[in-house]
């Protein structure tokens, strides 16, 4: 998959971010820290390190999370190229 940029960021735990949209498509890799995510379509999830995220909601509602635990939530954002393919298919969705 062609990626444009790939990016690393760290939040202190009691960490949360009101509803908003990805900036752009990209996958959400957790290294460390989990965090309670809820969609506007009321998927209500937990993310962690075990589940790759696929950020899509590029428009409309978007979600919301907040850390849970007193781990940071150390995380890696691959934004895809436009039109960019997902070559896999999930085992399970939230």
């Amino acid at each position: 998959m062609e990626a444009v940029s790939l990016s690393l960021r760290e939040t202190d735990s009691g960490g949360s971010f009101d509803w908003h949209t990805a900036p752009a498509r990209q996958f959400v890799i957790t290294l460390s820290g989990t965090l309670d995510f809820v969609t506007r379509e009321d998927k209500h999830f937990t993310l962690d390190s075990s589940r790759l995220l696929l950020a899509e909601d590029t428009a409309g509602g978007g979600h919301s999370w907040r850390l849970l635990g007193q781990e940071p939530w150390r995380r890696i954002y691959v934004v895809l190229a436009p039109g960019a393919k997902v070559c896999f298919t999930p085992k399970d969705q939230p």
